[in-house]
């Protein structure tokens, strides 16, 4: 496991850190994001806690660098979305600092696993699966999903099963590009059962 482990974090190009720096030497005020935030609560829900389709993401409690980051991966259209590109293509890098900082700041509002879920997604997420060389989501996420933000691992605790879900069969058949760590994705999707990933993305949601 420990060089399951080791072959996932060097598997990340150096990009990732010389991006994450990129975003860091822009200091975001959730005062001003908190008004350029207006428009994205049509689609993320007030605050940025994503109640109104549950095939979009929340926001609220994510890291002000990862909103920042998948923002510009958006608006370099490296990461595909038609919705996303237009809202992100005339944003600046401290539009996307502010957006970050003002999400991060708001509490984020957990869901509820399903009982069948954890059964097949608990193991999987705490210990992984050795024989497939399958590293442990709580590796790069944290045990509650709280995730990384020194490392630039978002979080995932709470987040919208539908969306998860939606995103690791992206990862999975190499649709979803861009941002700092969709390489690593991709390799741990790859490897999930469609099962696994409906049930992971329950479990996700009902941590906290």
């Amino acid at each position: 496991m420990k060089r399951v482990l080791l072959a996932l974090a060097l598997a990340a190009p150096a990009a990732v850190f010389a991006e994450g720096a990129a975003h860091a030497a822009v200091a975001g005020d959730a005062a001003a994001g908190a008004s350029k935030a207006a428009v994205c609560a049509a689609c993320h829900g007030v605050g940025g806690n994503g109640i109104i389709n549950p095939e979009w993401p929340k926001l609220a409690g994510q890291h002000s660098s990862y909103v920042a980051g998948q923002l510009k991966a958006f608006k370099a259209n490296e990461r595909k979305n038609p919705v996303m590109y237009g809202q992100a293509a005339a944003l600046s890098d401290q539009d996307m600092a502010d957006l970050g900082a003002y999400f991060a700041a708001q509490k984020p509002v957990p869901g509820v696993a399903s009982k069948d879920a954890v059964k097949t997604a608990e193991k999987l997420y705490r210990a992984g699966d050795a024989t497939r060389g399958l590293a442990a989501c709580s590796a790069c996420h944290g045990p509650t999903g709280a995730g990384n933000p020194a490392a630039q691992y978002p979080r995932i605790g709470g987040q919208n099963g539908a969306y998860t879900a939606i995103q690791l069969k992206a990862y999975k058949s190499g649709e979803r590009a861009g941002g700092k760590h969709a390489p690593i994705m991709a390799a741990v999707a790859a490897k999930l059962t469609d099962d696994e990933i409906a049930a992971l993305a329950s479990y996700v949601n009902g941590l906290q």
